[in-house]
């Protein structure tokens, strides 16, 4: 089983950012995942104050929740973003988050994680793809693997559009994307994990098997 992580970007609770994120997380446990999702909204996180204390120990001076959010990620072989659209990019929320990622980045923590992004919009070319792409650049930097909502439609990842809260449980198109989403990183996230292990003494034949009937 891959541990997931949800990380929904909305200062806002149950919203619809939120809504979009449990979607892919739920099905991320359909394809077989263990998921958690972190608000971001609920979180303590004060922004970076560039004191460099980071490129000499490795470790964050500030502490605050970003310690505890750090580790899950560690932990975890995927990872999935959701971010409202603020002026056709993430929240304040979620730049902080990317900005305190920085001991993460120092060794590589975050590489070869499957990562996969969500952002809703108040139309539906609202933003969404430039938030986005946003957060691609942010797991790039950290040299994670990025993927889409995969076929049918294979675009930048999920995509809703909302206003009020409850918004995005009647857009199928950013349900569909969403869920879609969760299931690619799933899958993959899988394949990647069975590949180590096999490198480490598990019969390829089984993993054969296993892509076969994924």
């Amino acid at each position: 089983m891959v541990k997931i992580i949800g990380i929904v970007g909305s200062p806002r609770k149950g919203g619809n950012t939120s809504y979009l994120v449990e979607t892919a997380l739920k099905s991320a446990e359909a394809a077989g995942a263990d998921t958690e999702i972190i608000n971001l909204g609920s979180s303590e996180i004060d922004p970076c104050v560039a004191c460099d204390i980071c490129k000499a120990t490795g470790e964050c001076a500030i502490y605050d929740d970003m310690l505890e959010i750090t580790e899950k990620l560690i932990k975890s072989e995927g990872i999935i973003i959701g971010s409202p659209v603020y002026f056709g990019s993430v929240t304040s929320q979620l730049k902080i988050l990317i900005d305190r990622s920085r001991p993460l980045r120092g060794s590589f923590k975050l590489k070869n994680k499957v990562c996969g992004a969500i952002a809703v919009g108040g139309a539906r070319n609202g933003g969404q793809e430039s938030t986005i792409s946003v957060i691609h650049n942010f797991l790039l930097i950290h040299d994670a693997i990025i993927v889409g909502d995969g076929a049918p439609l294979a675009h930048y990842g999920g995509t809703g559009v909302g206003g009020p809260k409850g918004d995005t449980e009647k857009d199928e198109i950013g349900i569909e994307t969403s869920k879609n989403l969760g299931k690619r990183v799933t899958e993959l996230a899988m394949r990647l994990k069975w590949i180590n292990n096999s490198n480490q003494g598990i019969n390829w034949k089984i993993l054969l098997i296993f892509e076969k009937n994924i």
